[in-house]
């Protein structure tokens, strides 16, 4: 493995009596794919919202990109920008451009003139495949094309990371496809993803490694033909024939 660029150590999480992260341990190297499955409930997306403290871990240590995210003197802001996240809930300004949706952080956060902000956005547009639709509002779009669009916000601000909880989960089976080739280029462009998502056929196809989780804790991790193919433990073993019967 290269050098890490996200260490997740020993993390917990209290959701008040509720222990739903119970010592997870999670290293991604740049470039790699890693994939998190398992059960609803088992803590998947809670810990995707650690990684860049939406949620605040109860215990434990995240370090992204070199910055240690738990650090009180960490300007937690800035190092979002280094984090990208798509959610499963495209979160679009249905008010605003699919243009003016992917530009808004450019100029607000980052500060660039409308003219660079524009630039940028549209090389982002055109990455996701959806130039042609820059002046559309998001009530002009498909599902799939809202998400994508959604991704063309995230990488418009180069992130060095891309967090990917549930992005399909939301659409139409048809729709689907558009989402995990966007999902796929970047990945061959060499992006360093964390996707959290029931895609299994991508996840076979895609993944460096993959993650099962139950009852807030990493089970086991593999390749994907180790975890797939075969799987050590008996409760991946349960979840994997449950997902290929349906």
């Amino acid at each position: 493995m290269t050098r890490p660029i996200i260490e997740a150590r020993g993390v917990h999480k209290h959701f008040g009596a509720l222990h739903v992260l119970k010592g997870v341990d999670l290293v991604v190297a740049e470039r790699e794919l890693v994939f998190v499955i398992g059960p609803s409930g088992s803590g998947k997306s809670t810990l995707l919202r650690c990684l860049n403290r939406l949620e605040e871990p109860s215990a434990g240590s995240i370090v992204v990109d070199g910055i240690d995210l738990l650090d009180r003197r960490t300007d937690i802001n800035a190092a979002r920008r280094r984090i990208g996240m798509v959610f499963q809930g495209f979160n679009l300004y249905p008010h605003m451009t699919a243009l003016g949706n992917v530009t808004l952080a450019l100029r607000k956060v980052l500060g660039l003139p409308r003219a660079e902000a524009e630039a940028r956005g549209r090389a982002a547009l055109e990455r996701v495949h959806l130039a042609d639709r820059a002046d559309h509002y998001p009530g002009q779009l498909s599902g799939g094309q809202q998400q994508r669009v959604a991704i063309a916000r995230a990488i418009a601000l180069e992130p060095r990371v891309m967090l990917f909880d549930e992005p399909t989960s939301a659409l139409d089976p048809e729709l689907v496809g558009g989402v995990l080739a966007v999902m796929r280029e970047l990945r061959e462009d060499g992006m360093t993803m964390v996707v959290v998502s029931h895609e299994m056929g991508f996840a076979r196809a895609a993944a460096d490694r993959v993650l099962f989780m139950a009852d807030g804790m990493v089970v086991e991790e593999g390749t994907p033909g180790e975890i797939f193919g075969a799987p050590r433990h008996e409760r991946t073993r349960t979840f994997i024939s449950q997902i290929e019967r349906t």
